[in-house]
């Protein structure tokens, strides 16, 4: 039997996460520019949780499933992206990198979740990485240059944020939860590893110079981050993959890169390279292939 399609809703819904996501990494930019990278998710995951807590309940699932998604998705997505961006990764790749979640939540999803793939999504996969490559293979340690530290961290974030995925489509078969109490609850567990983290490279008295010269836009970034980035988007992400198979949802996030290149230029004028402008249509035609692929297979069923 095959999975309905995503209704005009639930098109809607991942359109938007695709805007938000597609700023997110210009305005983590942002926030990096007087806030440490575990700092800025210390701050980032807190605003997302502790203002809520008094009026949101705990979720309906038990703590494990809410303890792993925030682990996985808050610190090993977020610690690996920010120390990443922080380390040499332009905004603008790192949109189009972090799209390597849809292949490793489709590999992971066969034998995890034992959903099935179609030969659509495995062309589509394999084309998109081949345009991975050829980004991977066009770094530089120069100013405004992605450098290979950088991308390493950042393909290791998109890992951790396929374990998330699969993370929550477990979740979805375990009880029928709201995803905005989940993402409010799973932000508690990632703000001690990150404060730990922060105190351990940094250390107290750099912290407490990074919090006492906190300028407007790092609160602004660290408040877009948390409620928009986080609690919003995340929450539409999680009803999607409630609602519909991980290897139809994720692959929307490819189109995350055409926001964040846009945005990268327009306000850090960056500019990719040629191999970095012919990997990325690569990524985006992987995608194109992966969903009509889906709607040729609908609509001969």
């Amino acid at each position: 039997m095959n999975a309905l399609p995503l209704s005009r809703g639930d098109l809607l819904r991942a359109l938007a996460v695709v805007v938000i996501w597609g700023l997110n990494f210009v305005v983590m930019k942002v926030g990096l520019q007087g806030i440490g990278p575990m700092l800025l998710g210390a701050l980032r995951f807190a605003a997302a949780a502790l203002p809520f807590l008094l009026f949101v309940r705990f979720p309906r699932l038990p703590w494990r499933y809410v303890a792993g998604y925030g682990l996985a998705q808050g610190l090993g997505q977020f610690g690996f992206l920010f120390l990443g961006l922080q380390l040499g990764m332009t905004a603008g790749m790192a949109s189009v990198v972090m799209q390597t979640q849809a292949f490793f939540t489709l590999l992971l999803a066969v034998p995890v979740l034992g959903e099935r793939a179609r030969w659509s999504q495995g062309l589509g996969l394999v084309v998109a990485l081949l345009g991975l490559l050829l980004i991977a293979t066009a770094h530089g340690e120069g100013p405004g240059q992605m450098t290979l530290a950088g991308f390493v961290l950042t393909l290791s974030a998109a890992f951790m944020w396929a374990v998330s995925n699969l993370v929550a489509r477990l979740a979805s078969r375990v009880a029928d939860y709201e995803p905005f109490p989940f993402i409010v609850w799973s932000s508690v567990f990632p703000i001690l590893p990150f404060v730990a983290l922060a105190l351990w490279m940094d250390g107290p008295r750099a912290l407490q110079d990074q919090l006492a010269g906190i300028t407007w836009p790092a609160v602004l970034a660290v408040l877009f981050l948390a409620w928009l980035a986080t609690l919003l988007a995340y929450s539409l992400w999680t009803r999607l993959l409630k609602r519909h198979p991980a290897g139809r949802v994720t692959p929307f996030s490819l189109l995350v890169p055409v926001v964040g290149l846009w945005a990268a230029w327009m306000f850090f004028g960056e500019w990719p390279l040629p191999l970095q402008w012919l990997g990325t249509g690569l990524v985006l035609l992987g995608l194109v292939v992966n969903q009509l692929g889906g709607w040729w297979s609908s609509r001969r069923s």
